[in-house]
């Protein structure tokens, strides 16, 4: 148990530090949109583009490695659908809202620095192709379907169209996009620009994680209904299992991406869920989840990572 502490305390003391810095005023809380963008717009996309480019296109392209992270995160989508529109009797607006909670893991700013202490540099790998599942997948859905189900009862094709469309001003999806490219094309990228790349993508883990904790400052604690803790519960226990269910059905050659989708599926959801759910009036249900789950997270991830290491699982010492 104190290995794994050894793992996850350091994560979670740059959210705590991140947390007391805002709150004490020391770092005004202005300036976290502007870390949060360097980090998706510049140093996310640098360490997804220098993971792919170090790995064979064959490694990289892991179909079985998709179908079960999409399998198991369209499973707990659609169950969360059905028990919050037939057992909840919510509008499908809220309950895609609560569905996009259980099923889109905080890759980025989570689940990603914590693989990368589990598992090393794989972890970027995984990164990238649980990044592709979400922000090809998950995401449009969700917001095709709370569009379909607002108000304005958008058509679902073409609020799905949309925001698939959208998807070509995403700095993470252009990155993937470019280090396929130039693993497929076996083009080297010359050393100078490696270090430059590398430099980048080595702050991209600390100050995502700074960030989540002075996100945390500022989220209202309120509207703690049963739906808040259902959707933490949804995303920390369900997701996980899951996501577990479709590696033992796909069975993905590499155990350290086993180990990698395990780790990033078991982080709480993304960070702007808030952002996302406040387009449909649900901002402060969607801050209570994020609020609830995060805190959970070290706990629950801390499980999960012992699980692994004692077996129960998967042995990590298989890909070692």
């Amino acid at each position: 148990m104190t290995g794994i502490l050894f793992i996850t305390a350091p994560i979670f003391l740059l959210v705590a530090l991140g947390f007391v810095l805002v709150k004490a005023e020391l770092i005004p809380a202005a300036w976290l949109p502007a870390l949060g963008g360097y980090v998706i717009r510049v140093a996310l996309p640098a360490q997804l583009f220098r993971s792919l480019t170090q790995r064979a296109l064959s490694d990289v392209i892991d179909l079985r490695y998709l179908l079960a992270y999409a399998g198991g995160s369209l499973t707990v989508l659609a169950a969360t659908l059905l028990w919050a529109r037939y057992l909840r009797r919510e509008s499908l607006e809220r309950a895609a809202i609560m569905a996009m909670g259980t099923s889109c893991s905080n890759s980025a700013f989570i689940g990603y620095p914590i693989a990368l202490q589990v598992v090393g540099p794989v972890a970027g790998t995984a990164l990238a192709l649980c990044a592709t599942v979400e922000n090809v997948l998950i995401l449009p859905l969700c917001l095709a379907l709370a569009d379909a189900g607002s108000a304005s009862h958008e058509p679902f094709a073409r609020a799905f169209g949309r925001a698939f469309a959208g998807l070509r001003h995403n700095p993470m999806v252009l990155a993937i996009g470019a280090g396929l490219l130039c693993s497929a094309l076996h083009i080297v990228v010359r050393p100078p620009f490696v270090r430059a790349i590398d430099m980048l993508a080595g702050s991209s883990a600390p100050v995502a994680l700074f960030v989540i904790g002075g996100i945390l400052v500022g989220l209202p604690r309120r509207d703690m209904s049963l739906d808040v803790y259902a959707v933490g519960v949804g995303k920390l226990f369900l997701h996980p299992l899951a996501v577990a269910a479709g590696l033992l059905l796909f069975a993905p050659a590499d155990p350290m991406l086993r180990v990698a989708a395990l780790v990033i599926a078991s982080a709480p959801m993304l960070s702007v869920y808030p952002i996302l759910g406040g387009r449909h009036a649900l901002s402060g249900f969607c801050a209570a989840a994020l609020v609830v789950a995060t805190l959970a997270s070290a706990v629950t991830m801390s499980a999960t990572i012992w699980l692994l290491q004692s077996g129960h699982v998967v042995t990590l010492r298989q890909g070692r």
